[in-house]
């Protein structure tokens, strides 16, 4: 019999308790159906409610081989400066949506991010991407 302990610790854990609460809060408010920037919207209220730290669309720098780029990546948020937040409204997560929440994290050197999915019923859903 293997008794190998297996360590489950979460990254931000706090934080990201936090942070799911006042998703499933705005989810169970508003149900599925409006645009990403009705659930941004309620979100910024919500994270204030529960004193969140936040940033709503910061422009974030990018680097190439050092040198600093004119481009900026955007994410809809940045919590507790360290939490990557990007939310979608769509029935399924695409390729494309995953690699922009890794590409957040790479330019950022971030260690945490989320990617929100209003557009599902019944629930909504929370993908954890580690960097």
């Amino acid at each position: 019999m293997n008794t190998k302990k297996l360590n489950h610790s979460i990254l931000y854990k706090k934080e990201y308790y936090s942070i799911q609460g006042a998703i499933f809060d705005v989810y169970n408010e508003m149900g599925n159906g409006f645009l990403e920037s009705v659930y941004q919207e309620c979100l910024e209220e919500e994270f204030r409610l529960r004193a969140i730290p936040f940033y709503t669309q910061k422009k974030l720098t990018i680097r190439y081989k050092s040198k600093i780029l004119k481009q900026k990546y955007n994410p809809d948020f940045i919590c507790n400066d360290k939490i990557i937040i990007e939310i979608k409204v769509v029935k399924e997560i695409a390729p494309e949506h995953e690699a922009q929440v890794l590409n957040y994290l790479k330019a950022t050197g971030f260690h945490l991010g989320l990617l929100v999915k209003f557009g599902s019923y019944p629930k909504v859903t929370i993908k954890r991407y580690l960097f």
